[in-house]
Formats: C-alpha cells, sequence, structure tokens
C-alpha cells in the first residue's frame, strides 16, 4: 500500500501544482491513496465546496484540515455531507463534520484517516488531542489495520509527543501547519511512520505561501495587513508511506519535492 500525504495546499497555486504533478506521482509511486491537508486550498484561507471537488477531481482521496476550517462559510453546507472531508477530531462534538473515517484504497484495501489539531500556542479550547486520536484510531482499528493521522500543530514538541503516544496504533502520523519540510522522517519503534511537517503544497519565493512584502510590513509596522498567496517557485511537498497491508506496519517514509 503506497500512500501520498500532500502538505498544506495554498490557493489556487497549490491546487495547480496538485492537479498538475499527481498523475505523475501516481505512476512514478505506484500510488493506492491519496491524502491532502487543504484547510487554505481557497484563496489561502479556508475550503469552499468548489475547490474541494476541484482537488477531488485531480485525485485526492481525503482532505484532511485544521484552524482554519471554518474561515469561508460555504464549508458548512458541504462538511456534514461529503465524509471526505475532515475537520479535526478534537473539536466539541457539537462542531459540524467529522474528524475521522474509513475510506477505500485503489487496490481496495480500507485506509482509516485521524485529523487532529494541536493545542499549544494553538486554540486551548478544543479537546486533548493525545486522548481525541487515540478514541478515533482504536474505533478505527475495528475495521482496518491502515490507519493515518494528520496531527496540524504549531509546536514541533507536540507533534512529537503524539507521534510516541500513538505509535502502537498508527501506520502513519504527519505534522502539519508549519508550511515547512522538517527532515525527521523515520520509522518509530512500533513500525509507525513519522515526520514533524509535511511542507507545503504552494509558492516558495514566500513568507509560508504569502507574499513577503506584506507580511514584511507587518512585522515592521504591527499594523493589520492583509496577506495575499504569493505565486513564485510553486512546489508540491509531502511524504510517500509505503504500508504492510495486513500489519498496517510502515515499511518507509519518503519525503517528496516536485517543482510546478
Amino acid at each position: 500500500m503506497k500512500i501520498l500525504f500532500i502538505g498544506d495546499i495554498v490557493g489556487s497555486p497549490g491546487r495547480e501544482a496538485v492537479k498538475k504533478n499527481l498523475p505523475a506521482l501516481k505512476e512514478e509511486y505506484g500510488l493506492d491513496f491519496v491524502i491532502a491537508n487543504a484547510e487554505n486550498a481557497a484563496g489561502g484561507s479556508g475550503i469552499t465546496s468548489k475547490v474541494a471537488q476541484e482537488l477531488f477531481a485531480s485525485g485526492v482521496s481525503v482532505i484532511t484540515s485544521g484552524d482554519h476550517i471554518w474561515k469561508k462559510s460555504d464549508v458548512f453546507e458541504v462538511i456534514d455531507k461529503d465524509e471526505r472531508i475532515l475537520r479535526p477530531a478534537n473539536f466539541p462534538a457539537a462542531a459540524p463534520g467529522r474528524g475521522f473515517g474509513i475510506f477505500r484504497a485503489a487496490n481496495g484495501s480500507k485506509v482509516g484517516v485521524v485529523n487532529v489539531q494541536g493545542r499549544v500556542f494553538m486554540d486551548g479550547l478544543l479537546e486533548c488531542p493525545f486522548k481525541a486520536s487515540r478514541q478515533a484510531a482504536e474505533a478505527l482499528a475495528k475495521d482496518t489495520s491502515i490507519i493515518i493521522v494528520d496531527m496540524h500543530a504549531e509546536a514541533t514538541s507536540e507533534k512529537v509527543a503524539l507521534g510516541w503516544y500513538l505509535q502502537d496504533l498508527a501506520s502513519a502520523i504527519l505534522g502539519t501547519h508549519t508550511h515547512i519540510q522538517t527532515a525527521d522522517e523515520k520509522i518509530l519503534p512500533a513500525g509507525c511512520a513519522y515526520i514533524t511537517d509535511a511542507g507545503m503544497t504552494g509558492p516558495y519565493d514566500s513568507v509560508i505561501g504569502r507574499r513577503v512584502d506584506d507580511v514584511l510590513k507587518k512585522f515592521l509596522t504591527a499594523v493589520p495587513t492583509r496577506f495575499e498567496v504569493a505565486s513564485d517557485n510553486v512546489q508540491l511537498h509531502g511524504v510517500v508511506v509505503d504500508i504492510e497491508d495486513k500489519t498496517g506496519r510502515a515499511r518507509s517514509i519518503t519525503r517528496v519535492q516536485k517543482k510546478s
């Protein structure tokens, strides 16, 4: 089982990178399933039904998200209807949508996907991501041994800690949110693939996807500034995880960087 996880997609440049590169990546790696964090895919912040359908048409199997999931009001019309769009599982139970689910891969295998959000330097009102992810993984493990977790968090320590905490249940724990791909990909002792951040899919001549001048103005003046999505040096970043179907244990994790 080969699974591609695409790092945070930013705006239309990121969506175009997916559309352009995904067919070749499927052929190169023999991919069976594709997960993409797309909470910034619509105009650089949030997601809409139209954008979600565009990504599904490009070959994405499941969309995960994070703290920006509610930025576009259109999401409320679709998140309860389309099970392929996940929000963090540790949002309160009354929140729309769902935080995990089981999906069918191209090779016929069942894949469990969990989306969870960290609390360090983020929204402290959310429920515990450790307890929420374990509860979700335990529920999914009744139907499949292949479980992928998107840990959307700011603090590297929180992501690393979740990796050690959940390695016995998850096939892969893959970090998102900080938009910079880390070089710490590994297989943890229990056979779980791990990386602190899968990276960003979007314009790299930028400040994590936004125009440099806009961000510098905010840092230099402290005046509220609209951050426009940048456009140059567009790349797709992510990881390919090779998983043993029967046991759900990861055989390898490979970083991916493709220029558009």
